[in-house]
């Protein structure tokens, strides 16, 4: 099956990604991030404005990656931006790029961990979640421990795109053919990575980020929680929802079959005011 889902990814164009376009010096991860920077909050800017975001705002990008959205929410007015990655390799490339901003003041990257931030109650007005709720492993210890952190009347801003979305497994980088994770087993997907990214430059670096190995020393997509919108919708069920919406990328397929045509989940939480 392996050889069988390698021969079908040859006939779908590769979609542009961060990831080769580094390997072939066309611009660095964060500088892609940057550019993109307004793209991750378009969803957000049906309900509120870029300035009620992130104006005079103490700000905290959780799965930061590289920091260049991060740079961009301190551009347009954020007070200081936080940005907080489990990769510490980006942290020299995201503040090379805040030093050719000009930016360095206003910005801090922070390796660590989402569910356990190492920061003081009440210290962010702004948190953004922007493609992460996929990726982190406790989401609901991560919501928890943001929720402490904010401050009173503060909001947390989410959107990803839901597991069975077309490109939902995140193998993009190396597999084009859309919705490939609902047609092959893990087994055959993590083999067929491997062979197409390990002559890369970066190959064994792309390896090791996205899989790993669990208890039982069987090999899995460490880098994705496979949440769908069900479970999503699951976790937020108590807790202060103020905006909700889904994107869908065909308007009759999105209400047949939400978890499949859904482009994109956006949610906004609101931490009370105090009293």
């Amino acid at each position: 099956m392996v050889k069988f889902l390698m021969f079908i990814n040859k006939f779908f164009k590769k979609p542009q990604h961060p990831f080769n376009m580094q390997n072939n010096n066309t611009k660095t991860y964060a500088e892609w991030q940057f550019e993109k920077g307004e793209n991750t909050i378009a969803f957000y800017l049906k309900k509120y404005t870029s300035d009620e975001m992130f104006k005079g705002k103490r700000v905290l990008d959780i799965g930061c990656g590289a920091a260049g959205k991060s740079l961009y929410y301190a551009s347009i007015g954020a007070e200081h931006v936080t940005g907080i990655d489990v990769v510490e390799r980006y942290k020299d490339e995201a503040e090379s790029l805040a030093r050719k901003l000009e930016l360095s003041h206003k910005f801090t990257f922070v390796c660590g961990d989402a569910s356990k931030l190492p920061f003081d109650d009440n210290s962010f007005d702004t948190i953004i979640m922007n493609d992460a709720m996929e990726h982190v492993a406790e989401p609901e210890k991560v919501l928890d421990d943001c929720m402490r952190v904010l401050t009173p009347g503060g909001r947390i801003y989410i959107n990803f795109p839901p597991y069975n979305h077309p490109f939902g497994a995140h193998l993009s980088d190396a597999i084009s053919i859309p919705w490939v994770h609902c047609f092959f087993s893990t087994s055959t997907l993590i083999n067929a990575y491997k062979n197409l990214v390990k002559d890369l430059p970066d190959g064994e670096q792309r390896i090791d980020f996205r899989i790993s190995k669990d208890k039982n020393g069987e090999e899995y997509f460490s880098y994705i929680n496979k949440m769908t919108i069900k479970r999503f919708d699951n976790i937020i069920k108590n807790r202060p929802v103020v905006y909700y919406m889904r994107e869908g990328f065909n308007a009759i397929l999105s209400k047949l079959a939400p978890e499949f045509f859904t482009r994109m989940v956006v949610c906004v939480l609101k931490k009370a005011e105090r009293t």
